[in-house]
């Protein structure tokens, strides 16, 4: 299974948030720091607050905060909800299919418990474990993003 771009940037900024609170983040500095399009991080973040995981504080002191504790936002959830399709094939939606092989096929099935293999394992974690090593991560993000070139 591969996640998309999308995810991968909700799942960075949620992480973000959870180690550097003070001052509040701001859009620009997220994607700077990671080396991502501002454009594409404002659609995250709009939707990241939609799902009431981030706030956003307007003003000159204004950011990005996490709207919970790290510790209520499960990885497995935040998945499911920035992830378009999580449908590995496209027999998973029958109005989408047209394999003859669908109403006795054992790939499905065997599929289906890969994919719900998947989301049980990130649903065991929550933003808090994923940033356990704050200490760490704040140090990493001290650092001058990587040149590209």
């Amino acid at each position: 299974m591969r996640l998309t771009i999308h995810t991968d940037y909700a799942l960075r900024v949620l992480m973000y948030l959870a180690v550097r609170a003070e001052p509040l983040p701001t859009i620009a500095g997220i994607a700077g720091r990671f080396g991502i399009s501002r454009t594409h991080l404002m659609k995250v973040a709009y939707q990241l607050g939609q799902a009431g995981y981030i706030e956003t504080i307007r003003g000159k002191r204004g950011g990005l905060r996490l709207a919970r504790p790290p510790a209520e936002i499960g990885v497995g959830d935040v998945v499911r909800r920035t992830e378009p399709d999580l449908a590995l094939v496209p027999c998973f939606d029958p109005a989408r299919t047209a394999c003859v092989l669908s109403p006795s096929c054992a790939l499905r099935s065997v599929l289906y418990q890969a994919q719900a293999a998947f989301l049980e394992a990130l649903d065991r974690h929550t933003l808090a474990d994923l940033t356990a090593n704050r200490a760490v991560l704040a140090g990493l993000l001290e650092r001058p993003p990587a040149d590209p070139s």
